[in-house]
């Protein structure tokens, strides 16, 4: 399995290592963080790692999967983007999770343009999704500026997700 490694002007993605999982549970942990993911609420440390493990797992399966973001200058973690496609998702998800020092600086537009670039010229992706929770306002942003289109709802994990499709170019 060979996770390409993607850097942008600020940002490195990479595969996830073991040594990322106090940072990733530090993410994990965090309740604002984890508001809109998955049941709504943070999660432990044992939780993180089966994140990590699905995230690479992902690439071993499909040629595919989620990053482990970097900032460049620091080499510090500061949390995830790529795609989601374990078995019974409504479809190839585009998804991003960021930790609060890293909000409101462009940095999950950067990693989530370049991740998305990738699956479509390099790993030859056609549809691509991102669910959204109806009041996560700055997600919803963040897939309208990556050109994402709202196609509607659907009930996904227990509750009300907002369903927006990545068009292919010249489709």
């Amino acid at each position: 399995m060979r996770v390409p490694v993607l850097t942008t002007p600020r940002l490195r993605l990479r595969p996830f290592k073991q040594a990322d999982l106090d940072a990733y549970a530090a993410i994990c942990a965090d309740a604002e963080v984890m508001r809109y993911i998955g049941a709504g609420g943070p999660v432990g440390r044992d939780v993180a790692w089966r994140h990590m493990a699905l995230f690479l797992g992902e690439w071993a399966l499909h040629g595919y999967g989620t990053w482990a973001v970097e900032r460049r200058k620091d080499r510090q973690l500061i949390g995830r983007a790529g795609f989601l496609h374990p078995e019974g998702w409504p479809g190839c998800e585009l998804a991003w999770t960021l930790a609060p020092d890293a909000w409101g600086q462009g940095l999950a537009f950067e990693a989530s343009r370049v991740a998305l670039a990738y699956g479509r010229d390099q790993l030859g992706l056609g549809e691509v999704i991102s669910l959204i929770r109806k009041d996560n306002l700055r997600s919803i942003a963040l897939a309208e500026r990556l050109g994402a289109r709202h196609d509607g709802s659907i009930d996904f994990m227990g509750s009300h997700a907002l369903l927006y499709r990545h068009p292919v170019a010249g489709a």
